[in-house]
């Protein structure tokens, strides 16, 4: 997909891998605010309502990122046209940023108008900037208009809907985006497209998705260290700090020591990269962000009260984020190996266990005890995972 030299495709050589640019890098910073705004909701109504919504509210956010990271896989973001889009989404980006505390009271219509506006824009754009250059990929981006016009309609509703009818009608829509990929975005007329059809840099993608999970986790260590600055430096509280941030690096070790090095190099050589792309990175990765968001949280409950007993909340942020971050992991290792990696299985069982210990524990210990078991995972996947090789 090399095009014309007044095209805004990337310029693609064989043999070199794609970078990411520095644009792109900017553009993450208005993703880290959203997060950073997601944490602080769920941990303002940490009630089975508020856990639905965030979910919800965090796969939107997703959506919007990992869809404008695709199209940065094939436009080149050093051209202007293109840089100008996402300097577009990010004046945007703000607007559905700071609609989130109140993203389900008084923002409700502000934040389905930014959201929709940023798909809408984006895709569009792309659509035109395809089109003559790669005809499949400007099909496949008419497909895809075709798909958010249908769900920015039940954004919409949702924003104008009464109060009972929101999270429905925005539960719909994040559904009609989430399962458009997998059905390749067929539109009667138009067809569906097939994984082989995406032509996908595979390496810029898994860079893209890793840089994001720095990102995400440097945040989430900064959020914790604000926290711990306001309180008194007592040795329990520093504890706590201490025990937050080796679980933020077990976090990092998990992905990154193996898997994230091994992922690159299975997109990159795949005879399919758009499948890969699509099930390993679209839609597992945000198991990833969302074990990381869970367990800023649950540092920060950890955090207000490291003594006495532990309430259910703490519970389920400590020990459910690092357990979703390790199944996150999990399917992740297991799409690009073929392989469920015995550490991770042996991860889950730890903390499986580690729940139990629940009603007997202060919270400070059960952090603890949650931080111990991600760097089992870490450290068996590191001894019995050699680089190259897949672990037994």
């Amino acid at each position: 997909m090399k095009g014309p030299k007044d095209s805004l495709l990337r310029a693609r050589r064989e043999g070199e891998e794609t970078r990411v640019g520095f644009v792109e890098l900017f553009f993450d910073l208005v993703f880290v605010f959203a997060i950073t705004q997601l944490s602080h909701f769920l941990l303002e109504h940490f009630t089975l309502l508020g856990a639905v919504q965030t979910t919800l509210l965090l796969m939107a956010v997703w959506w919007v990122w990992i869809y404008t990271s695709w199209v940065t896989n094939w436009l080149d973001p050093d051209k202007t046209p293109v840089r100008l889009m996402l300097f577009l989404l990010m004046l945007a980006g703000p607007v559905l940023s700071t609609s989130i505390p109140e993203a389900f009271e008084d923002r409700v219509l502000t934040l389905a108008l930014a959201y929709v506006f940023m798909q809408l824009s984006r895709t569009f754009f792309t659509m035109r900037a395809l089109r003559g250059v790669s005809p499949a990929n400007s099909q496949n981006f008419q497909r895809i208009m075709v798909w958010l016009t249908v769900s920015a309609v039940f954004w919409i509703a949702g924003g104008v809907a009464d109060h009972g009818a929101w999270l429905a009608l925005w539960a719909v829509a994040v559904a009609i985006e989430h399962v458009s990929p997998a059905v390749g975005f067929f539109v009667p007329g138009l067809g569906r497209s097939e994984t082989t059809d995406w032509d996908v840099e595979g390496s810029h993608l898994a860079e893209r998705c890793g840089l994001i999970i720095i990102i995400v986790l440097g945040e989430s260590i900064l959020v914790t260290g604000a926290t711990f600055a306001r309180l008194d430096w007592t040795p329990v509280n520093a504890s706590a700090f201490v025990v937050a941030l080796i679980g933020s690096i077990a976090m990092w070790w998990i992905y990154f020591n193996i898997g994230a090095e091994r992922g690159s190099r299975h997109i990159a050589k795949s005879k399919d990269p758009g499948r890969v792309a699509r099930i390993a990175y679209t839609y597992l990765h945000l198991l990833l962000v969302g074990g990381i968001i869970l367990s800023a949280v649950g540092d920060g409950l950890v955090l207000a009260q490291p003594l006495g007993p532990v309430e259910m909340n703490t519970a389920i942020a400590v020990v459910g984020g690092s357990a979703l971050y390790v199944a996150g992991n999990l399917l992740f290792k297991q799409t690009i190996t073929g392989r469920w990696p015995l550490s991770h299985l042996i991860g889950l069982g730890l903390l499986a266990l580690v729940a139990l210990l629940t009603p007997v524990v202060a919270p400070l210990i059960l952090s603890l005890a949650s931080a111990v078991a991600l760097i089992v995972v870490a450290a068996w996947e590191t001894r019995f995972s050699p680089r190259g090789h897949v672990e037994a």
